[in-house]
């Protein structure tokens, strides 16, 4: 679903309705070691869902969210991204990816680095200079133009890697624990300013987190994924409303999806399917 409210059914059937952003179908990932990371993998993202995907350590969602992008290749079935293979979307710009180092270059200004992206594309200063600027007002930066990373706090700084992975526009957002190494309260602010982006921004994103909690408050949609090899075992609708803030986090639906994340993490090794705003699964 692309609003966050409704049953699974009605999210289902917009899911279908629309081009897909990221389609994947029976995708396995194995490396030269043996070890096999991700098993029979089919996933479904519409345009301007907030997918998390969440699951034990080890269970293959970072390497998930880098095939999608790219930068690892499946070892058999297929990835689309905006219908075009992985690799065409990654030579398209159709996406951006932030991980949870924001990997800035300490000898450029703020403005330098979110505007890097532009000047590989062979964008003209003047217009440069207008995106840049748009872009810091979005993630609340404007007046740290000047500013080295060095001289930011570490939620500034990734802000700064937001901002330069959607200064092309990208049709996907890849994020992989990108708050995961913030302390309790700016990992919260982070999230609340992020779930802005996204609304304003119109992006869809795929979300990597470990957090039970971050997942519910930010998503669409979770995806519970079980212990190596890596399945889906579920994907739970969040219908929390849109706009959510941090009063969110006290509503008794809050803690009934969160519970129903954690319960599918515990019991995901023997179920496959959908849970719905209800709470009931139902087996595929």
């Amino acid at each position: 679903m692309s609003g966050g409210a409704g049953s699974a059914g009605a999210g289902a059937g917009k899911r279908a309705a629309a081009a897909n952003v990221v389609s994947i179908q029976k995708l396995t990932k194995s490396f030269r070691t043996g070890v096999t990371a991700l098993a029979d993998i089919d996933l479904e993202v519409a345009p301007r869902e907030f997918v998390s995907l969440i699951g034990p350590s080890g269970c293959g969602k970072s390497t998930l969210l880098r095939i999608i992008g790219d930068l690892v290749g499946p070892s058999s079935g297929t990835v689309r991204v905006n219908g075009k293979t992985a690799h065409q979307a990654r030579l398209d710009h159709d996406y951006g990816i932030v991980f949870q180092d924001p990997v800035l270059f300490d000898w450029r200004t703020v403005s330098k680095n979110v505007s890097l992206p532009l000047e590989l594309l062979g964008w003209d200063r003047a217009r440069r200079k207008e995106r840049v600027a748009e872009l810091l007002h979005l993630v609340e930066l404007t007046g740290f133009e000047s500013s080295r990373p060095w001289q930011l706090s570490g939620g500034m700084q990734q802000r700064v890697s937001i901002a330069r992975a959607l200064s092309f526009d990208p049709a996907l957002l890849l994020m992989d624990e990108p708050f995961g190494a913030l302390d309790e309260m700016t990992r919260e602010r982070l999230n609340l300013e992020l779930l802005g982006i996204w609304e304003k921004s119109a992006s869809t994103i795929v979300f990597v987190t470990h957090s039970i909690p971050e997942a519910v408050f930010l998503s669409t949609r979770v995806v519970v994924m079980s212990a190596r090899p890596g399945r889906i075992s579920e994907t739970i609708d969040v219908d929390l409303p849109h706009p959510r803030n941090a009063m969110t986090h006290e509503e008794p639906r809050f803690f009934e999806l969160v519970t129903a994340v954690r319960e599918a993490l515990a019991a995901g090794h023997g179920r496959h399917g959908t849970r719905d705003a209800a709470g009931t699964t139902e087996e595929r």
